[in-house]
C-alpha cells in the first residue's frame, strides 16, 4: 500500500529534525496549498508543532501525543482552561488556551483529563482570595512592616500558583518586561485596565503614582503602563535617583536592604496635595518599595490616604519575586 502524504511528511521531518512549508513543497513536488492542508491536519492531531513566525516557520515532531484525550474533558473545563492558561516555553513559544494546556501536559508527560481537573481545582483554591477582581494583601503588609504607610494594598493576581507555575498575568508581566515588547505590554494593559479603572472609581482616587524602574531599558514597562493606561487622573512625580552603582530590588534578599534601597533611591518630586493617591507597581516582592514611597508622600503631607496596587504578588507572604 502506498504511503500517505501525511506519513511521508512525518518521516521527512523525523529524519531531518525540522522542515519549513516551502521545503516540503519542493521536496514532494506538490502545491503549497496541499502542503498547508496536510500540515494543518497534522497540527490538529498533535503529531507536529510549529515554531517561528511567517515567513520563517518550521515544523517539528511532537515529543509525544495525547490521542484525542481532549474529548474526555468536558466543555466547561475546556472553557475555563482556555480563558486562564498561558505558558511561554523556554524557546520563547507561546502556548495558550486549551491547546496550550495540552502541549504543556505532553511536555510533562502528564495525563490530560486528570491534570485538567487538578488545574481547575487549583484555580478555584486561589480564586477564593479574590473579591471584586482584587486580592487584599493588607494583612500581609501589616505582618511584615511595624509602620505601614499604605492604608490599603491590593494586587490583581498571584504571580504563580502551585504546580502550574506562573499565572497568565504573571507570564504576561514577566515577558512583557524582559522582552521589552510593546505588544505584550499592550496586551497586559488591556487585561488590567478595567480593574484599575474600577478601583479608581470605587476609592475616589485623585492622583496616581507609578513606581519608577531601576534598570535602564529601551522600553520601560512602568513608563509604558503609565502611557498606555490613559488614566485621566493627575500623576504624582516619582523619581528614581541615579547612584554610582545601580542595585535592583530583586537582587536584595534581606528585607532591611530592600527598605534601605527604596528609602534612599526613590524621591517624591511633587507639591500638589491630594486626598487619595494610588501607587502602582509591577510586582509585589517584599512590599518595601510601595511602603517607603507611601511614607515619603505622607511625610510631605501630599496625601491623606494611600492605596497600593501591584499587578501581581506572591501567595505565601511577601516573598521576593526575583524574576520581575
Amino acid at each position: 500500500m502506498e504511503e500517505k502524504t501525511s506519513e511521508k511528511i512525518i518521516t521527512y521531518i523525523k529524519n531531518k529534525g525540522q522542515a519549513s512549508g516551502n521545503e516540503l513543497t519542493h521536496h514532494f513536488g506538490i502545491t503549497s496549498r496541499a502542503i498547508r492542508k496536510q500540515l494543518s491536519s497534522l497540527l490538529e492531531e498533535g503529531l507536529i508543532y510549529k515554531i517561528g513566525r511567517p515567513p520563517k516557520v518550521f515544523y517539528l515532531l511532537s515529543e509525544d501525543k495525547i490521542k484525542k484525550e481532549d474529548n474526555t474533558v468536558d466543555e466547561k473545563t475546556k472553557k475555563v482552561i482556555g480563558e486562564n492558561f498561558l505558558n511561554i516555553t523556554a524557546s520563547g513559544e507561546r502556548q495558550e488556551g486549551f491547546e496550550g494546556f495540552i502541549n504543556w501536559c505532553i511536555k510533562r508527560k502528564d495525563p490530560l483529563e486528570k491534570t485538567a481537573k487538578e488545574y481547575i481545582k487549583t484555580l478555584k483554591k486561589y480564586k477564593l482570595y479574590k473579591k471584586d477582581g482584587l486580592i487584599n494583601g493588607m494583612h500581609k503588609m501589616k505582618g511584615t512592616f511595624p509602620d505601614t504607610a499604605v492604608d490599603k494594598l491590593f494586587y490583581l493576581d498571584f504571580y504563580s500558583i502551585e504546580r502550574f507555575g506562573k499565572t497568565k498575568l504573571g507570564q504576561l508581566l514577566l515577558y512583557a518586561k524582559q522582552s521589552q515588547s510593546r505588544g505584550l505590554i499592550k496586551e497586559l494593559v488591556d487585561q488590567i485596565r478595567p480593574q484599575i479603572e474600577e478601583l479608581i472609581k470605587k476609592y475616589k482616587i485623585e492622583a496616581v503614582g507609578f513606581i519608577p524602574p531601576t534598570v535602564k531599558r529601551e522600553v520601560q514597562l512602568m513608563r509604558e503602563l503609565e502611557r498606555q493606561l490613559h488614566l485621566t487622573n493627575p500623576n504624582i512625580s516619582l523619581v528614581k535617583v541615579k547612584t554610582p552603582i545601580i542595585v535592583p530590588q530583586k537582587t536584595l534578599n534581606k528585607l532591611e536592604d530592600r527598605i534601605e534601597n527604596a528609602k534612599k533611591t526613590i524621591m517624591v518630586d511633587e507639591t500638589k496635595k491630594f486626598k487619595t493617591v494610588l501607587l502602582i507597581d509591577d510586582a509585589l516582592g517584599s512590599g518595601a518599595t510601595i511602603n517607603e514611597t507611601a511614607k515619603k508622600i505622607k511625610s510631605q503631607k501630599l496625601a491623606e490616604t494611600i492605596i497600593g496596587l501591584a499587578i501581581t504578588g506572591s501567595f505565601s507572604g511577601f516573598e521576593v519575586i526575583s524574576e520581575v
